[in-house]
């Protein structure tokens, strides 16, 4: 059974997820504090997370961030933050994923489902990948550029994969947002953009100076070696 951590110190709507999901199949535990879920995280090694981002204690962006130094479980951000700062800070801190209130129950299922199959697909062994200097061995979960190692965040990574796998080929945000993250697509969603900017940097590049990742203006995005490369 999958076990599912929520940290929310709201007191109306901890219990009904917590309900919800259990009602679901989910094995659910909650705590209303961050240090308190952080604690819980580490010793019962949920497999999926849900983290608030108002905790009265700490601020759900730093327990993510203190997560993240001794753990990969997957972590979905549910927050009454809508602002582009908050999603960008999440997910550069290692969020899978990111959903606002007020939410469904049944969005939040479907959200955790994803970021589920798209943890077990990271799993699975597949090829090494080159591009130019771009060397990714997928199965150790590695990625280099000109010997020089990158680091990436899982969800970083799994876009490079995708792109890496259709060298010289457009590929559609609709297709990256539907493949990577397992989600519909929303128009107005921009995890993919925020995405393949933070993609960029490490590559070393920019959006107006490309040199593996280059935008194909109403289409979408295609990685290629550099010409000479």
């Amino acid at each position: 059974m999958v076990q599912v951590l929520v940290i929310e110190d709201d007191d109306r709507i901890r219990p009904l997820v917590v309900r919800s999901l259990s009602d679901h199949g989910f094995a659910v535990s909650s705590e209303r504090t961050g240090m308190a879920g952080l604690a819980a995280a580490v010793d019962t090694r949920p497999d999926l997370v849900v983290l608030d981002l108002g905790l009265p204690d700490v601020d759900g962006t730093q327990v993510l961030s203190m997560l993240r130094a001794v753990s990969e479980v997957p972590v979905i951000v549910a927050s009454a933050r809508d602002d582009e700062p908050s999603l960008v800070s999440a997910l550069d801190t290692g969020a899978d994923d990111y959903v606002v209130k007020p939410y469904t129950t049944t969005q939040l299922e479907a959200r955790i489902r994803a970021v589920l199959r798209r943890a077990a697909t990271g799993r699975t062994v597949r090829r090494s990948l080159v591009v130019g200097g771009l060397e990714i061995d997928v199965a150790a979960r590695r990625a280099t550029l000109d010997g020089t190692s990158l680091d990436l965040s899982p969800r970083e990574f799994d876009l490079l994969v995708h792109l890496a796998e259709r060298a010289g080929d457009v590929v559609t945000k609709r297709e990256l947002l539907s493949e990577v993250w397992q989600q519909a697509w929303g128009g107005s969603d921009k995890t993919v953009d925020v995405h393949l900017s933070w993609l960029r940097r490490k590559l070393g590049e920019t959006a107006t100076a490309p040199r593996y990742l280059t935008t194909v203006r109403g289409v979408g995005v295609r990685l290629a070696a550099p010409d000479g490369a």
